[in-house]
């Protein structure tokens, strides 16, 4: 950002106006914000591609049911046997579930298992395209109805399943919000030392948070956005913690040159013109990652990119005009008691990192090598990584009543009839594609098709777990079968089919954003820094930090998760997508300090050359990369406060990997690299004056400075 610009975004009167506006703005987004989980779609069938089957055959039948309909089963069961007082009281309690409000049709029932032990009745709610988000109140009013002395009663199938997610997610907003904030005030007053200080970035990234949040409920509400539960939460950590990032990287320049200048306008000026083109470059860069998530054939991947990316957008502008008028309307006293009076010495110059720099300088070849060496053998955990996908035992952290009530289906040989293989064809061939059907071993029989005009409806119910693999590969036997039926044009849908779709379009995503991603991030790093090797070098340093993580945590899930939670079976295995998200955020947000680092080195770089650059650079950064890698760790480690199995996988992954990133990484690795290398990084541009000294000159050069 020029200085002149900088200058008059933080005058004396423009400071001013900039915070009026705004507050003007937060008045005027407050209020919808608020309201962006009316408008969430938690619903898996919209996740989906067009091109899915399961998706195509959804269009069809729509004729046959409503999409919005939520089959619910009611599991009753008695160690002892169910008497017939009890399938009395059972058949007894129908007439009042059908009366409930949002009941389709009528509760029908029961049907009882063979050794007469358990029981289910099954009834089918529908609360409109929304309707999802009543489904927690819905469930609490029927579990008042099914009550029976002595009998133990659980609402499972799909609308059980909806029900507890809905449950875990309710009132999450809030608890994460709060509790990423009270995280990175901690923080905050650690690193600042300050309790006045941190107020400023927390009041900015609020204000952040709320203005992309009301963005997007217009977007979701009008324009088609797709955002879920999951998608919110990830927002509310990405803006608290790239909000903060920045606001460290501002504050520590803001400070710096409150040292060098008096009138706290010009250094607010000079701090703004010298900081913001890494902050730019930063956001830049986690908003073009970001938008690389377009490419998914999952429509939630795909919608999760720009919701993400009009949080950092909206981040980044609070950042360079919010938090500077703030700084500038406050002054030097909201240092206190730590405040950076004109002409002071620089406290960085004999820091920790300047500490470090100068070990580094005495060998960075070795320190390098062993580094690279370390981390590759941290990488060694890939290997235990099942990214298979997560069956519906192993999406939560705790056991469910929905998932009690399965288990209980799956043990006494009941089929889960809510959620059957769902085909629909032709109906002059429907006789055929039954035929075909009724052939595939360890099946039901199929039903009798259902004709609506010109489509027939045929189903088969699905034994054991609908999101287990015996549950796909029974859709994809029923799908080699009914597709080999000439001029049927059956398509196999249903909630089993859903997720096998689901799991291949996350697989095929992985393989196409990821090398994308890179790329797109690697001439983006070209381009900031007018170089190939160094680029070159960072991209590898990150694929490197996210391997390292990627396999430290996958021991973390295996060793430590499957004991620490009460259902931590999923920990030994991870979603489809699971990989990809780690690798979108740590390249994204890892990629920010290394722009943190590489142009205050590339600044420095013409007055000192590489080498010396490189260690000014780290004692100037060094503490303000490793405080936003404590903060930004923090913020999605919070995400383990969900019950999602999933999240608390992402959330542990990136925050190991943003450590790594900060502390080993950027600020060991890379700068081994940069004093090893030297002039050699800016190829093909040059730099360096003439004469390059060795590392450990470069190292006395900047001693002798202090």
């Amino acid at each position: 950002m020029h200085r002149q610009i900088a200058g008059k975004l933080t005058g004396r009167v423009t400071k001013w106006v900039v915070l009026g506006v705004w507050v003007i703005v937060l008045i005027a987004m407050g209020g919808f914000a608020q309201k962006l989980t009316d408008v969430q779609n938690n619903e898996a069938s919209t996740w989906l591609p067009g091109s899915a089957e399961s998706t195509k055959a959804l269009d069809k039948l729509s004729a046959f049911q409503d999409q919005n309909d939520i089959p619910t089963v009611v599991v009753y069961y008695r160690a002892t046997g169910l008497t017939s007082s009890d399938l009395s009281a059972i058949k007894g309690q129908l007439p009042a579930i059908s009366a409930m409000k949002g009941v389709v049709g009528q509760a029908h029932g029961p049907v009882t298992s063979k050794d007469g032990e358990v029981a289910q009745t099954v009834v089918t709610y529908n609360f409109g395209k929304n309707g999802w988000n009543d489904l927690p109140d819905t469930a609490d009013k029927l579990k008042k109805i099914i009550k029976i002395p002595g009998v133990t009663a659980y609402i499972a199938g799909q609308g059980g399943q909806a029900a507890d997610s809905a449950s875990a997610f309710a009132g999450i907003d809030g608890t994460l919000l709060f509790a990423t904030l009270g995280i990175v005030i901690l923080i905050l007053l650690f690193t600042y030392r300050s309790p006045v200080l941190w107020i400023l970035p927390i009041m900015s990234s609020v204000f952040a948070l709320f203005t992309a949040e009301g963005l997007i409920y217009f977007l979701a509400k009008d324009a088609g956005l797709t955002v879920n539960g999951q998608s919110q939460s990830i927002l509310t950590v990405l803006v608290i913690g790239a909000g903060t990032d920045y606001a460290l990287l501002l504050v520590a320049r803001f400070r710096e040159e409150l040292r060098r200048h008096e009138d706290r306008h010009e250094a607010m000026a000079f701090a703004l013109h010298r900081a913001a083109p890494a902050i730019v470059a930063s956001a830049a860069t986690v908003v073009a990652g970001m938008l690389c998530l377009l490419l998914a054939e999952m429509n939630s991947t795909a919608g999760l990119g720009p919701v993400l990316a009009i949080g950092v957008a909206v981040t980044l502008v609070v950042m360079i005009t919010l938090l500077p008028a703030l700084l500038v309307i406050c002054g030097r006293w909201v240092f206190w008691p730590r405040r950076p009076t004109f002409a002071s010495p620089e406290p960085t110059a004999s820091g920790m990192w300047a500490r470090v720099g100068t070990r580094v300088a005495r060998a960075p070849r070795a320190v390098w090598v062993v580094t690279t060496a370390i981390l590759l053998v941290a990488c060694l955990g890939l290997f235990r990584l099942d990214a298979s996908g997560l069956s519906s035992d192993q999406q939560y952290t705790k056991v469910f009543d929905s998932l009690k009530g399965q288990a209980l289906l799956d043990k006494h040989g009941l089929v889960d009839t809510s959620s059957p293989i769902m085909v629909v064809a032709n109906a002059g061939q429907a006789d055929q594609v039954r035929a075909a059907m009724a052939g595939v071993q360890g099946l039901a029989a199929p039903s009798q098709p259902v004709v609506k005009g010109s489509t027939a409806l045929i189903t088969q119910p699905v034994a054991g777990d609908i999101a287990g693999q015996g549950a796909f590969d029974s859709v994809k036997e029923v799908r080699a079968a009914v597709h080999q039926v000439s001029g049927a044009d059956a398509l196999v849908g249903g909630t089993s089919a859903i997720y096998l779709d689901t799991n291949q379009a996350s697989s095929h995503d992985n393989k196409v954003i990821i090398p994308v991603t890179l790329i797109v991030v690697m001439l983006i790093l070209m381009l900031l820094l007018r170089a190939v090797i160094s680029p070159l070098l960072l991209i590898g340093t990150v694929i490197l930090s996210f391997g390292a993580a990627l396999g430290i945590s996958t021991m973390i899930f295996r060793l430590l998760y499957t004991h620490l939670f009460s259902n931590g079976s999923g920990f030994d295995h991870a979603d489809t997508s699971f990989p990809l998200f780690v690798f979108v955020f740590l390249v994204a947000l890892g990629i920010d300090y290394n722009i943190f680092l590489m142009t205050r080195v590339r600044e420095e770089t013409p007055q000192r050359g590489t080498r010396e650059a490189a260690l000014v650079a780290l004692r100037a950064t060094g503490a303000v990369i490793t405080s936003a890698g404590l903060v930004l760790a923090a913020t999605f480690a919070v995400l383990g406060t969900i019950p999602f199995v999933f999240l608390v996988e992402i959330g542990t992954a990136v925050a190991l990997g943003v450590i790594l990133d900060t502390w080993i990484v950027r600020a060991i690795l890379v700068t081994a690299l940069n004093l090893d290398l030297g002039a050699r990084i800016w190829w093909p541009s040059r730099l360096d004056p003439d004469v390059e000294p060795t590392p450990v000159e470069a190292a006395e050069q900047v001693e002798a400075l202090d």
